[in-house]
């Protein structure tokens, strides 16, 4: 093979592979990207924590986007609801934000799980699956907190032992919008209702 031809060919080999193997080594099952709304309830189940995104209300960086890392749980594994839950206490910065400001953005990818890594997906890759949710936040209550509850301790068992000094209560993201970056050709959206309506699991015949 002409030396010059190699790197491109590899590239396609590479694409084409990756386009026909919806699963890791460790057994991994990820929906057809051809399956948007599938694809961002897989990952938002299978992602631990998210980067959120506040309009900071901090100084000197007032009315500035403000990132930051939660741990995240949508239900018990098998168990998804879609919806990200959180453990959150008002003492933290970016609670502090939501509080002016409920209004923010939710990031989750797959660069979090093994399966990024063992197909050898960069994680700034198209192909390393991951989610932007838009929305807001809001405290959770009654049954819904409870499931939250559940949600996040079965996930983040830790979270048990976190400080009962501060004031903790459970908070779920209201989701306007999604946004699906799992392959080629550019970032696609999905309205709440598709993503709902979709499962995360494979489907069994």
């Amino acid at each position: 093979m002409n030396v010059f031809w190699r790197p491109p060919c590899l590239l396609l080999l590479g694409v084409l592979w990756a386009s026909l193997s919806p699963s890791s080594s460790s057994g991994v099952w990820i929906p057809p990207h051809d399956q948007v709304a599938r694809v961002a309830r897989f990952v938002a189940h299978q992602c631990d924590w998210a980067s959120m995104a506040t309009i900071s209300t901090h100084k000197p960086v007032v009315g500035q986007p403000f990132s930051n890392a939660f741990s995240v749980s949508d239900g018990q594994r098998g168990s998804s609801s879609g919806v990200p839950y959180m453990y959150l206490t008002r003492l933290e910065i970016s609670v502090q934000d939501l509080k002016a400001n409920p209004a923010a953005s939710l990031s989750m990818s797959l660069a979090q799980t093994d399966y990024c890594r063992e197909q050898g997906f960069d994680p700034q890759s198209p192909l390393c699956a991951r989610i932007i949710l838009s929305g807001s936040v809001v405290e959770a209550n009654g049954t819904e907190a409870e499931f939250a509850k559940t949600a996040l301790f079965s996930r983040h068992p830790e979270m048990v032992y976190w400080p009962s000094d501060h004031n903790w209560f459970f908070a779920k993201f209201n989701i306007t919008q999604v946004w699906v970056l799992d392959y080629f050709g550019g970032v696609k959206t999905v309205t709440p209702e598709e993503y709902f309506q979709a499962s995360p699991y494979r489907k069994h015949h």
